[in-house]
């Protein structure tokens, strides 16, 4: 493949990521996603009071579940696959239970006095952290829903809190600026990052434990040392608005993000820079998440689409399978769904699986393009892929992530992710002459360094000028004290 800078990977090839699905049901934006750890269904939760699972085989039919009172703000599955957790606006979390047919009636945990805006499981399942508008995070036993207790520190919105892999320290985000590390045995803070300038809105752990990564309404992206307590990667102007989520690849060597400014991004973390630019949604993306295993990814928004893709460029990683040998998943919608049964239960309605459409997922769409040079994809679904060209160098604001000093303690080996087979081969890319790979890549560098040359003119433009309007003031000042002092001074001859 061709790598930012023109630098060409040894033994490496690698796909822009392809949108595979389009789910269209609910009555109102998408705030979450979560794959089913079997990688046959993923969830959905919405601000019109309900959840939607939507199977991968065209032929099952997807499910609505009611119950919640007012908008879902926040849904996840139990790494084991036992429970779904959920949370919504009507401060309420409940706890559904996966059956053949649906979803049990769920449990209903009440704890929380405000709107409830995230949850999460721990890796090994046994437990439940929640985030809310009432500046609490709480801890809650996954098995039956039992309230453990209450994290208190936080002087505003709680708007995400994240278990560590280990399960024994979590994260947490708020609209008070700051992201806190939490230990979770003791109950308490041991560390307070308030380097954001606006409300922050997401947080994660690295997959290894080592690193989190979070962001805001300022538009930036900040990777964080656990053990040093030092900001190791920093991407200012991230996006061309507020930040809604992030996302580690289970290698740990990518990062997902979505904003406002409706697109989602991929953040190379080897090389510290933009990797990928996907604009496939009308309007604000509010969430966008990798499966377990990494080789797909999903994303909701504003437009009330659910959009799943497959991630074709982890394949760059030697030692990562990606989802190789493993159960299928998702197949092509290529056929009509058949009418469905309706399910026994109360709040399940079964709603006709939508058809695969094209949709947009342009390289720009019109938005404000972000500070970091980015790597677009334009293939929304099978489409005949345009030839890649070199990128810009990447963001000086960005380093890779640090490696350990020294061998540190390994988690427990987590269960082996299914994922999906791989899709049907796409039609293969036709080679483009080096020499036109290579004066294609010296233009597109040299229109970055032109950018941030008149950025650089136009920032010196700016400050001379508030120079001068200083200056005209002082004179103007200066001018308005001598004209009074000369009249006091003729008015005292006159006398």
């Amino acid at each position: 493949m061709v790598r930012f800078g023109g630098v060409p990977m040894a033994n490496e090839s690698s796909e822009d990521p392809t949108l595979e699905r389009t789910f269209r049901g609910h009555k109102d934006a998408v705030t979450c996603c979560a794959f089913n750890p079997n990688m046959k269904q993923l969830i959905t939760s919405s601000n019109d009071n309900s959840l939607m699972i939507w199977n991968f085989k065209p032929q099952m039919r997807a499910y609505r579940f009611t119950g919640h009172k007012d908008a879902v703000t926040t849904v996840a599955y139990n790494p084991t696959g036992g429970s779904i957790a959920s949370g919504s606006k009507d401060c309420t979390i409940r706890l559904w239970t996966p059956s053949v047919v649906g979803l049990y009636t769920p449990k209903v945990l009440k704890a929380h006095s405000a709107c409830v805006r995230s949850v999460e499981f721990s890796e090994n399942g046994e437990s439940l952290v929640s985030a809310s508008d009432d500046k609490t995070i709480k801890l809650w036993s996954a098995r039956d829903g039992k309230f453990l207790s209450t994290l208190t520190g936080h002087t505003n919105w709680v708007k995400c809190a994240s278990f560590s892999p280990e399960s024994n320290a979590a994260v947490s985000a708020s609209d008070d600026k700051t992201v806190r590390l939490w230990d979770v045995k003791a109950g308490r803070c041991v560390y307070v990052i308030d380097d954001h300038f606006s409300a922050v809105n997401s947080c994660k752990f690295h997959p290894d434990g080592t690193c989190i990564a979070s962001a805001g309404d300022d538009c930036v992206v900040q990777l964080w040392d656990v053990r040093s307590k030092k900001l190791v990667q920093h991407y200012d102007g991230a996006h061309g608005a507020r930040v809604n989520s992030v996302s580690f690849h289970p290698s740990g060597n990518f990062l997902l993000t979505s904003s406002d400014d409706g697109s989602i991004k991929v953040w190379d973390l080897r090389e510290g820079q933009l990797f990928y630019t996907l604009n496939g949604h009308e309007g604000a993306v509010l969430n966008a998440e990798f499966s377990p295993a990494g080789d797909y990814f999903a994303s909701g928004g504003n437009d009330d689409q659910v959009m799943v893709w497959k991630t074709n460029f982890d394949r760059v990683l030697g030692d990562y399978s990606g989802g190789e040998n493993k159960p299928p998943a998702i197949e092509p919608a290529s056929k009509s769904a058949p009418g469905g049964k309706e399910n026994a239960g109360e709040g399940i309605i079964p709603v006709p699986s939508p058809q695969k459409k094209p949709a947009s997922a342009s390289a720009s769409g019109g938005k404000k393009p972000s500070t970091a040079p980015a790597r677009s994809v334009s293939t929304p679904q099978k489409t005949p892929p345009r030839v890649r060209t070199k990128a810009p160098a990447p963001a000086a604001a960005a380093s890779p992530l640090p490696q350990p000093a020294s061998p540190l303690p390994q988690p427990p080996a987590a269960p082996e992710h299914p994922s999906a087979p791989p899709m049907p081969d796409a039609p293969p890319v036709t080679a483009i002459d080096d020499a036109v790979t290579s004066t294609l890549g010296h233009i597109v560098g040299q229109l970055d360094v032109l950018t941030q040359t008149m950025q650089l003119l136009e920032e010196r433009l700016s400050m001379n000028e508030d120079k001068v309007n200083r200056m005209v003031n002082i004179i103007g000042a200066a001018a308005a004290r001598s004209t009074a002092a000369a009249e006091e001074q003729e008015a005292q001859a006159a006398k």
